[in-house]
């Protein structure tokens, strides 16, 4: 069935410069942060079109956005494609946006030929995928793999301040025309295209990424308690310097992590220091540590090296260390009937294709809990992404929502 059918690259690539307009910034990317005013638009213009086109558009609870193509019976659990609108304060016009465009492109170029399967197919816009306004990230597929919102969401603020339960409540109601339907619905499997996010496809001038799963992912937080005094007039050996104890577990760590096995992600991203005054010892030092791997396993010994790093250190300098993990995502591996289905539609098409793992997590990762899921990458120049300068060239843009629709119509007859 795929040759019979394409999708229009032009309405693609303008549909990409009417979301970019949303939120625009100065520097040529998007704030179109989860929840806001900006999001709330980009929304809404998703849903004028769906309904322009006859579709049906739905929210959750969550404020997932579905937009619904009948299949022949309709009954049968729904494929879904899809990805999110939302962005980093100065992200890229392309992450998570293509995705959602290119799986709405799909949708409207089967209707433009007027092909129906005998599965439902929807196209989705997750809620808060990056995190960026309100944490965690990956809020909408969280909650729709867990079926509820979860309590611990009710007082959140976003770090402009704004409660969560009012945000959320405020982009149920600016789209009155959605029809309601409850979290976590069945569904027969998931396909998301998204920007690498890295430079190897671009480096080694491959157009199309199969990505057969996702990396788990570990936050720790690091507390060293000291002891606040004088930066002048305390000596040595009267110092209880949480500071000293960071440094001293941090340096063997950093030169060991990441040096001897490929797979592991190490990384420092938030460091407090109180007092904070610059003539007095701290008293207290708070880091955080970004963990990654493939494998669960690995995670659990690497945290417990920290650990062990971080109390040996912090004892040395007669501090108090404790470590609390904050978050905690274990890898996803994909279907590998959908797998088959990317190797078969890249056949198809022509396409020469590599088999990745994303290092950074996705809507799929959740969304594979509860069903089968995998996920097409496409080259962004010089793998930069969650950055203003973040590019796609409209190519691999086209060639992205090429491969998702052959991807899309396997995936519909494996489900018929």
């Amino acid at each position: 069935m795929t040759p019979r059918i394409n999708i229009d690259g032009k309405r693609l690539l303008q549909r990409l410069d009417d979301f970019a307009k949303i939120g625009a910034t100065p520097a040529g990317g998007v704030n179109r942060q989860a929840l806001s005013a900006e999001d709330q638009a980009s929304r809404r213009l998703l849903a004028e079109l769906a309904l322009a086109r006859g579709f049906r558009i739905f929210q959750d609870p969550m404020a997932n956005l579905f937009i619904r193509r009948e299949g022949r019976f309709p009954r049968r659990a729904p494929f879904m494609i899809g990805s999110h609108l939302d962005s980093q304060p100065t992200g890229g016009r392309f992450d998570g946006a293509l995705g959602t465009l290119a799986a709405f492109e799909v949708m409207e170029s089967l209707e433009d030929v007027g092909i129906k399967a005998d599965v439902p197919l929807e196209v989705v816009a997750w809620t808060n995928e990056e995190g960026s306004r309100f944490a965690p990230g990956t809020m909408g597929s969280m909650a729709f793999a867990a079926g509820a919102i979860p309590d611990a969401w009710s007082d959140l603020r976003g770090r402009d301040g704004a409660p969560f339960l009012e945000e959320l409540k405020a982009t149920l109601e600016a789209l009155p025309a959605a029809e309601m339907r409850p979290l976590g619905f069945p569904i027969s499997g998931y396909i998301e295209l998204h920007i690498e996010q890295g430079p190897s496809l671009e480096q080694e001038n491959t157009p199309i990424g199969i990505v057969y799963g996702i990396q788990g992912t570990r936050w720790l937080e690091v507390t060293i308690r000291g002891q606040a005094a004088h930066a002048g007039t305390t000596a040595l050996e009267f110092r209880r310097d949480p500071m000293a104890a960071a440094i001293a577990a941090l340096e063997p760590l950093y030169s060991s992590m990441m040096p001897r096995d490929p797979g592991v992600r190490f990384t420092v991203g938030r460091f407090a220091v109180e007092p904070g005054s610059v003539n007095a010892i701290p008293g207290l030092v708070t880091f955080t540590i970004d963990l990654r791997h493939p494998e669960t396993t690995v995670i659990d010994a690497l945290e417990n090296q920290i650990r062990r790093a971080c109390d040996n250190a912090a004892a040395a300098a007669g501090c108090r260390s404790e470590l609390t993990q904050i978050f905690d995502m274990p890898p996803a591996v994909f279907s590998e009937d959908l797998l088959a289905c990317l190797d078969r539609a890249a056949a198809t098409l022509g396409l020469k294709t590599k088999r990745m793992l994303s290092g950074a997590f996705h809507d799929a990762l959740f969304v594979s809990r509860v069903a089968p899921a995998a996920m097409i990458f496409v080259p962004c120049r010089d793998g930069l992404s969650h950055n203003e300068a973040e590019y796609v060239e409209p190519e691999h843009s086209v060639t992205g929502a090429r491969m998702l629709l052959a991807a899309t119509m396997e995936a519909i007859v494996l489900n018929a």
